[in-house]
């Protein structure tokens, strides 16, 4: 019999971890992430057909990601046409990683850009639906400067 929890969050998790959700291909998928953004595997419980996957885990950098194929007549599914989340994640080499990213399949959904809060990022779609903002903080802005910023990047989109 097990012991009695510590605390209310596991060891090693934090309070929000994104759980994404797959149409019959995560284990492709969890190849995939370690492949593209170098995410290890920590966990990964096969589902009844031995194939689809019940339950799995990665981390990329210090951020666990929880995966699993949806079953039918569950309310969370996979993607389809959009996805209803996307991921950001900070790198140290963002145009590399946002370049690997699109060697290996993914979609650009927006460009490499210098942002105006001071990240220089981009957005991908994997082959799986999920949406990835790569991103590198490369500026540290003052309020007004974010703001001006803003200002002038919504004066550009008219």
């Amino acid at each position: 019999m097990g012991e009695r929890a510590k605390r209310p969050v596991p060891e090693g998790l934090h309070t929000l971890t994104p759980h994404l959700w797959f149409n019959g291909n995560c284990a492709e998928a969890m190849e995939f992430y370690q492949k593209v953004f170098a995410s290890k595997e920590l966990a990964r419980m096969p589902g009844p057909d031995g194939k689809s996957i019940l339950h799995g885990m990665i981390k990329i950098g210090d951020s666990n990601i929880m995966l699993a194929d949806a079953w039918p007549a569950m309310f969370e599914q996979g993607p389809d046409q959009s996805s209803t989340v996307g991921l950001f994640i900070y790198t140290e080499d963002c145009d590399a990683m946002f370049d690997k990213a699109c060697r290996a399949g993914c979609e650009v959904i927006a460009e490499m850009m210098d942002a105006f809060w001071g990240d220089r990022m981009g957005k991908i779609k994997d082959p799986f639906g999920h949406c990835w903002a790569i991103a590198t903080h490369k500026w540290d802005y003052t309020t007004e400067e974010i703001a001006n910023g803003q200002k002038e990047w919504l004066e550009s989109m008219k």
